[in-house]
């Protein structure tokens, strides 16, 4: 299944508090319950002003309709084509 990296623009996000983010991931949660298991979401990060979410779904509408079930910015969106790290840079 294809994965994302979405950036949300939201102005303040590195000051919300734990229980307002865990609020954002109550009412993510909630949507992606309703959307069904072909939607998942891994992991976010939250910096000053963005988050950035990883997701996995099967096409970037189905991102998009849960950015608008949820009330979320979905700024842009983009597939992940590969992943590196430092052990790619290994000889094998």
């Amino acid at each position: 299944m294809p994965k994302y990296v979405i950036e949300r623009e939201m102005p303040g996000a590195g000051a919300l508090t734990p229980d307002q983010l865990q609020g954002a991931s109550q009412k993510s949660c909630s949507v992606l319950r309703n959307l069904g298991p072909e939607i998942q979401w891994l992991h976010s990060y939250v910096t000053d002003n963005k988050v950035y979410c990883v997701y996995m779904a099967p096409n970037e509408e189905m991102i998009r309709e849960h950015a608008t079930q949820g009330g979320f910015p979905a700024n842009k969106i983009s597939e992940v084509k590969s992943m590196i790290d430092p052990t790619t840079a290994d000889v094998k």
